[in-house]
């Protein structure tokens, strides 16, 4: 049986979350379609010690402050997977767990969202999907030869795990420095961290309110027409959260080059010298997870949706939400997020009024 709505959101974390609440008060009908079989997002997967980047009260969807956790300046991920179950309880978001979609087709006026347990057909489309279940795995020399462990950040949890072993971190960004310094400061772990390109560490007053604050100074010099500045990138790639900052003013998180290649049971390094390795934890990002719109054809050569805000240029009736700056500077964030859900739910109800 095919259903009929307004709106069909894909994603029931906090950007499907921030879209229904701003869907509601423009008094439209949707539903949120959401593959995880509990509330929470990605959050509920996260690693055991990850903490956010700001306190409570600045990590806040739309129309409700995260509260305070108690003995904690940064909430860690446990929390925040209460506060969004609560609030999609609160907002009675119509989530439905547990559905997987698996295409968005053109059907005449409508869109048709084909999913596991079935069909829909909506006037728009807001497709809040993020990357968590998209781990990118660079093309190292080696990967496929080496006969340790190898991980992804999707599937580190803690350093229990890796007790008494040699564990190689790769990358510089900050899921590769907590991940380093998780492990780093655990003392049962022989740590080694690899980067790209020496680490980029923020100033240690920066947190997520000031980095929201640069990114949406970005984005207004830009519809101004004044100068780029530049945005979160021009201050750094790593947030000096306190676990990370302690392993940094220990002297236990010293990157070093990126190895030449895997081997069987470790890395060559450039100088051809070689170090043993159990374990190696991909810290290398992710990619948007939009499988799901191949059949519109939408994406560009980078991978990613050519967009006007939110809205897909390619198709007017798609809005893409939470992907990061290319859906709307500081978008992929818990406090971020509220705007362009707002924008998004504007521009729908605008066609549809229209």
């Amino acid at each position: 049986m095919t259903q009929h709505v307004d709106v069909v959101v894909v994603g029931g974390g906090q950007a499907g979350l921030a879209a229904g609440y701003h869907l509601r008060r423009q008094g439209l009908d949707f539903t949120v379609l959401d593959a995880d079989p509990a509330p929470g997002g990605s959050w509920q997967h996260m690693w055991d010690s990850l903490h956010l980047f700001s306190p409570a009260e600045h990590s806040s969807l739309p129309g409700r402050l995260m509260p305070a956790q108690a003995g904690m300046i940064y909430p860690d991920a446990g929390h925040v997977v209460d506060y969004l179950a609560d609030y999609e309880k609160r907002y009675d978001v119509p989530v439905q767990h547990g559905t997987r979609v698996d295409a968005v087709r053109r059907d005449g006026v409508r869109l048709l969202v084909e999913t596991d347990t079935g069909t829909w057909r909506a006037r728009a489309v807001i497709s809040a999907t993020g990357s968590w279940s998209r781990p990118f795995l660079p093309a190292v020399p080696g990967r496929s030869t080496f006969a340790g462990r190898q991980l992804h950040t999707v599937h580190y949890r803690c350093p229990a795990d890796f007790t008494g072993q040699r564990v190689v971190v790769v990358g510089g960004g900050n899921s590769g420095a907590q991940v380093a310094a998780d492990l780093a400061l655990d003392g049962q772990v022989e740590v080694t961290w690899v980067t790209q390109r020496p680490p980029r560490f923020l100033p240690d007053d920066i947190d997520g309110r000031a980095l929201f604050d640069v990114a949406t100074a970005r984005r207004r010099a830009l519809e101004e027409g004044r100068s780029d500045t530049g945005g979160v990138a021009s201050l750094g790639d790593i947030v000096a959260v306190p676990p990370v900052r302690a392993a940094r003013d220990a002297g236990l998180l010293v990157a070093k080059p990126m190895f030449a290649r895997l081997t069987a049971d470790g890395v060559r390094w450039d100088d051809n010298s070689h170090t043993g390795v159990d374990a190696v934890v991909w810290c290398t990002g992710f990619r948007p997870a939009l499988a799901h719109l191949a059949p519109l054809n939408l994406r560009s050569a980078r991978g990613h949706i050519p967009t006007d805000g939110t809205r897909a240029l390619g198709e007017p009736r798609l809005h893409l939400l939470g992907y990061g700056d290319w859906t709307g500077p500081a978008s992929a964030t818990l406090i971020g997020v509220g705007r362009m859900a707002r924008e998004a739910a504007a521009g729908i109800a605008a066609m549809v009024a229209g």
